[in-house]
């Protein structure tokens, strides 16, 4: 009998970078299926936190040599988020506490420039981070449109075209579907946008762990990302274009420096986490090879998509097989699809499911993961709404087939 070889998980090598993977639940080996909420970390960016607290722990801008060195991490920082998203310069990047909490800051700052009347254009599709900031100014008079959610998990287009207008202001869309996996049609959004006359605001989160990022060839105006999403620690990263950010008056005290990219940063930023960041942009870039870090994240985001791309179909096709199970969202037929598989078992709710595979060391999210809207409207929510598996880097396939396997029992039971 011939042995069958072992499966070689081409980022196997980088799995031991990742302390949390050596837990055992019940003495299963843990599987972190939970991308989309947030991945795991690993030991560089652990380390780089840590010896900042070690090393370097001062407030910036002080006539001494730690300040110093905070002042020099964070700009640092600034030039490796602008090489990770393809910026112009590092004065393009602002830190925040997380996304939701920039996007608050900015929809508050764009709201002083607009007039009763004016529309901004959101989606059905979105987080609630990408919808909620926008959705209070209706309060000062600001008319809110909302682009239709189709029943197979993208955008009507149609219905975009029809609801942007010449009051429109700004649009306000995602990249990519932190519920369904749905990859928009940006392209045509930018598009429409500029036809407009509107600004173009898109949220990133949830695409920035899986593909390469230009936001220069993207043509937005913002983007806004996480920096927990794609192995690092809970810092909010936004991009807004160059002297875009001096049109739109934000939050801050008169001591706050008034030029991008500070303008928009209140108070005194997580130096520690923002090492961190620096760390993890690092930690991606030696994925690969090349010129310059901006070349090495580039070849990297598609090594590491590909990979992705690969273990998401595997466990999508394992799914669609079992009768019980109803898959939502694109097909990975589509040439841009994120790793992220949404699905529902008869017979049991998300939560208990999640239990069931939650015992078996199998650590998967259930609910509306903030897209509330989507899957308000893919009459899902009442229900307890989705099952989530998201892929990353250090997922493998023994994972997916234990995913795969623990689903089939639960739904035939």
């Amino acid at each position: 009998m011939v042995k069958k070889p072992d499966r070689v998980n081409e980022f196997s090598k980088y799995r031991k970078d990742f302390p949390s993977l050596n837990r055992k639940i019940n003495g299963n080996p843990i599987a972190y299926l939970d991308g989309p909420g947030g991945s795991q970390v690993p030991q560089p960016v652990i380390d780089s936190i840590s010896n900042y607290y070690k090393n370097s722990n001062a407030n910036t801008h002080g006539n001494f040599q730690t300040s110093e060195e905070t002042d020099n991490i964070i700009e640092t920082a600034r030039q490796a988020a602008a090489n990770f998203l393809g910026a112009e310069n590092s004065s393009c990047i602002s830190f925040g506490a997380n996304m939701t909490t920039l996007n608050f800051s900015l929809s508050k700052a764009i709201a002083r420039s607009l007039q009763k009347g004016d529309e901004i254009l959101i989606t059905q599709l979105d987080h609630e981070a990408n919808r909620g900031p926008w959705l209070n100014l209706r309060e000062q008079g600001i008319i809110i449109r909302e682009v239709l959610l189709k029943q197979d998990g993208t955008l009507d287009y149609f219905d975009f075209q029809k609801k942007i207008n010449e009051r429109t202001r700004l649009v306000a869309v995602g990249l990519a579907s932190n519920a369904l996996g749905t990859v928009n049609n940006i392209g045509l959004i930018r598009q429409l946008s500029y036809e407009a006359g509107a600004l173009l605001l898109v949220d990133a989160v949830h695409f920035a762990p899986h593909f390469p990022i230009n936001v220069s060839s993207l043509g937005v105006d913002f983007l806004i990302c996480s920096a927990y999403k794609f192995y690092g620690p809970h810092v909010g990263i936004l991009y807004a274009r160059e002297n875009i950010l001096e049109r739109f008056s934000p939050d801050n005290l008169r001591t706050q420096n008034q030029s991008a990219p500070y303008r928009i940063e209140t108070g005194t930023l997580n130096h520690a986490a923002i090492a961190g960041v620096n760390a993890a942009i690092n930690y991606i870039a030696a994925f690969s090879k090349g010129d310059n870090q901006q070349t090495k994240l580039k070849d990297a985001m598609q090594k590491i998509n590909s990979y992705e791309h690969k273990l998401a179909s595997m466990l999508y096709s394992g799914l669609e097989k079992n009768k019980g199970v109803k898959v939502f969202g694109p097909s990975f037929d589509e040439p841009l699809r994120a790793p992220t598989i949404s699905f529902t078992i008869d017979g049991i709710t998300s939560a208990d499911a999640c239990k069931k595979l939650g015992v078996k060391g199998l650590c998967l999210w259930d609910g509306h993961f903030y897209a509330i809207r989507a899957v308000e409207v893919l009459g899902l929510l009442e229900k307890g709404g989705l099952i989530r598996a998201g892929i990353s880097i250090y997922n493998n396939e023994q994972e997916i087939e234990r995913l795969i396997e623990e689903v089939k029992v639960i739904s035939q039971n």
